[in-house]
């Protein structure tokens, strides 16, 4: 495990309403999305950045209106064709 430190003013968790811990999970959960959609992390490691389980981290992905699949059209045809 390594350890990532952000310094941030004081007044800037204030203004977030925030406890510390909960800004630290909507931290990581954010930074974890970005880089999903990005297509830096996999689902699986985004999902383990955000200490959840990957269907939870996909339908809170999903949530956020960020596309969880990138299908081109012809593989989306092909996703489809036997439903």
């Amino acid at each position: 495990m390594k350890t990532v430190t952000i310094e941030l003013p004081a007044d800037v968790l204030l203004a977030t309403g925030q406890s510390k811990e909960e800004f630290i999970r909507e931290a990581k959960f954010l930074l974890a999305v970005k880089l999903f959609e990005l297509g830096r992390l996999s689902s699986g490691k985004a999902a383990q950045l955000c200490e959840t389980g990957r269907l939870e981290f996909l339908l809170a992905v999903g949530l956020q209106g960020i596309p969880v699949a990138d299908l081109d059209d012809d593989e989306m045809a092909a996703e489809f064709s036997d439903a």
